[in-house]
């Protein structure tokens, strides 16, 4: 018999967030989360946390995404999310730093991105970025 089972991160973009949290849940964020393998790019809390919401919303969302790991992002990352971005712009790929910072945080953790925006698409014909 053989097991297999996925123990990679998972980076989830705002994209995917929206539609979880929106009603159309995600049997792979579940199961991610319930193996805490998911990842938040700090960027992601920030434009989930920009969305009209209650108080009590705001409340139940930043402790939800406080529970979980942070990627990590010292200097070294943002120099790599700008040559990141340098390289795919020297191919004709345009890339707002934001969403370069996304990809490069599952680049960094050799993790699976889970979006539903298509730049990411384009950014993985240029760079080993596994989408989920």
């Amino acid at each position: 018999m053989t097991w297999s089972f996925r123990v990679s991160a998972l980076v989830v973009d705002t994209s995917s967030w929206v539609s979880y949290f929106g009603g159309r849940g995600s049997d792979r964020i579940d199961e991610a989360l319930a193996e805490a393998r998911v990842h938040l790019p700090a960027i992601v809390s920030a434009e989930l946390l920009s969305a009209r919401l209650t108080s009590k919303q705001r409340a139940q969302l930043q402790d939800f995404l406080a529970d979980l790991p942070l990627c990590p992002a010292d200097l070294a990352h943002w120099f790599r999310v700008g040559r990141l971005r340098a390289e795919l712009l020297s191919k004709g790929v345009s890339v707002s730093t934001p969403d370069a910072h996304v990809a490069q945080c599952a680049l960094d953790i050799g993790g699976e991105l889970m979006t539903e925006d298509r730049i990411f698409r384009l950014i993985a014909r240029h760079r080993p970025l596994p989408l989920a």
